[in-house]
């Protein structure tokens, strides 16, 4: 499937959703339309692989009973092989699906109005999230609530709406190949359209392509000599606050198969959930990722939450987009905290320096982070200055990037993207000032991806990160003596002169323009009048 079906296949979904939701909120809709894409995207992979594994026993399908699928053939006609059968399919594709929760077999009870479709899905949720995968999946469809009001009052009419929304869905993508790989761009496309259509509430869990591609490339990039490309391999990558995993994602787009095991972490149980699905949507394998449901502030994952040196868990790479100037409430011993004890402890009227100092501790020495924060921790004073000046004086801080405001959904505000590394060479820290260069749509501002003859904004900064290139207006690197004589104050205004001189005004030449401007329109008002009075309307 090329991009072009690709994104054709995302707008048919968002047209579906728009056509269906008008009896629920985007959010809850949400739930509902990405879940039976997942569930979809399970099936095909599942139903593909069941074909592969058995070849010539395959049932022929052209010879199946109205409304019966291949599976349920195969199994109802070979139940002694079903055991060695699904062992198989655990070692090949790592998850196993009974055939009635197929969604083939869905698709069937929704066309036919089966009474038994609520059901049905029920236990499939459930199936898939106790029994597919060997690493369970549970709490995976927690938030669909197949229950609700919302769907209708009676069992009746619930059952009813789940089969219009699943035929519609079906109708949907049956009208594009069947390329399951598809689905995944698809389930994102979703996701930011979701994120777009519900503003702050709803956007905050999405960090819109743009941004996310300049982050991943970043931390892509060969720690001590970005110059040299992308690095040879990234063993293990964090984010942890990382909504639905797009960021995660984009990481592992850039390093191909050169990446490891991917760690997430999500407070949010709606977007963890969305989390869970896009990585498994993206042919991640259940184990190549783990994502935890948990405060990252609290430290709530014991994965990470060991003070012991030796047992430590570093990465090498390391994202975040975590909440703007969240309000948090650390307590006296949190001054003790292995992450914080060196730096100080972020105020409680925002939590920008705990998320990067939490993410900091666990960089490796070889390792890159780069993470999205507003503006004010680059020059609010208290314990957000020494915590600067502490980072600044160990040469942890590589690059500062100014962006452009309305980039988001969840907020208009610009933001930054600082860069922080251990193995820090430099002896300055390199601005970079972007704000300016962007596209306005409709409501957001946009970063231009050199598409119709567009300049490249995101391809000008990286490059210019790569290279620690210093522009007239644009970057520079600055040297840590001059940021000392500016108080460890990082705002990028102070280093970027972005200043433009206005042009010199001709008073001559502007007054003649207005002279003959005055002189044309007398002109007209008097040919006006002759045409007034051919007409008689004046005398």
């Amino acid at each position: 499937m090329t991009a072009r079906d690709q994104q054709a296949l995302g707008k048919t979904l968002w047209a579906i959703a728009d056509e269906l939701r008008s009896k629920m909120n985007a959010d809850d809709f949400r739930d509902y339309m990405l879940s039976f894409l997942f569930l979809r995207y399970l099936s095909g992979n599942y139903e593909q692989a069941a074909k592969r594994e058995l070849g010539k026993d395959y049932p022929n399908e052209e010879a199946l009973s109205i409304g019966e699928t291949a599976l349920q053939r195969w199994y109802a006609e070979n139940s002694e092989d079903i055991g060695e059968f699904e062992a198989q399919m655990r070692r090949k594709i790592h998850y196993v699906i009974k055939p009635e929760y197929l969604w083939s077999h869905i698709v069937e009870l929704a066309r036919t109005q089966s009474s038994d479709l609520l059901d049905t899905l029920e236990e499939g949720f459930r199936h898939i999230e106790t029994e597919s995968f060997d690493s369970t999946f549970r709490g995976l469809f927690s938030e669909v609530n197949l229950s609700s009001e919302k769907l209708g009052k009676t069992y009746q009419q619930k059952n009813d709406t789940l089969c219009v929304i699943i035929l519609k869905i079906a109708e949907g993508i049956g009208a594009f190949s069947s390329d399951i790989d598809a689905l995944g761009d698809a389930y994102e496309y979703l996701i930011a359209q979701f994120a777009a259509g519900s503003g702050k509430k709803a956007g905050e869990f999405y960090t819109p392509q743009a941004i996310s591609t300049i982050l991943s490339r970043i931390v892509a990039l060969d720690a001590q000599n970005p110059d040299r490309g992308v690095k040879e391999g990234i063993k293990k990558v964090l984010d942890f606050a990382c909504g639905s995993g797009s960021l995660l994602l984009n990481v592992r787009k850039q390093m191909g198969d050169r990446i490891g095991r991917i760690y997430g972490q999500e407070l949010n149980v709606t977007t963890y959930n969305l989390a869970r699905m896009n990585m498994l949507l993206h042919g991640v394998k259940d184990t190549e990722f783990e994502i935890f449901h948990g405060d990252s502030l609290a430290n709530e994952w014991a994965f990470l939450n060991n003070d012991n040196p030796s047992e430590k868990v570093e990465f090498d790479a390391i994202v975040a987009n975590p909440p703007f100037s969240l309000k948090w409430n650390p307590k006296e011993e949190t001054a003790q905290d292995f992450r914080f004890q060196n730096y100080g402890v972020a105020p409680k009227s925002a939590a920008d320096f705990a998320f990067l100092l939490h993410g900091f501790h666990y960089l490796s020495q070889d390792g890159t982070m780069a993470i999205i924060l507003p503006h004010g921790v680059l020059f609010r004073g208290g314990a957000e200055r020494a915590i600067r000046q502490k980072l600044l004086e160990d040469g942890s801080i590589d690059a500062i990037i100014g962006l452009p405001p309305k980039l988001f959904y969840s907020t208009g505000i610009p933001v930054c993207i600082i860069v922080l590394k251990k193995c820090q060479t430099n002896d300055d820290v390199l601005f970079i000032d972007a704000s300016r260069e962007f596209a306005k749509d409709k409501k957001q501002n946009r970063l231009r991806t050199g598409e119709n003859g567009e300049p490249n904004d995101i391809d000008k900064i990286i490059d210019t990160y790569r290279y620690r290139k210093e522009i007239d207006k644009y970057s520079r690197c600055v040297p840590l003596s001059e940021i000392k004589e500016n108080d460890y104050n990082l705002n990028i205004p102070r280093y970027v002169d972005t200043f433009e001189e206005e042009e010199e005004i001709d008073i001559q030449a502007v007054m003649s323009e207005i002279e003959s401007l005055e002189a044309r329109r007398t002109a007209l008002d008097q040919q006006i009048d002759v045409y007034l009075r051919e007409l008689g309307l004046i005398k």
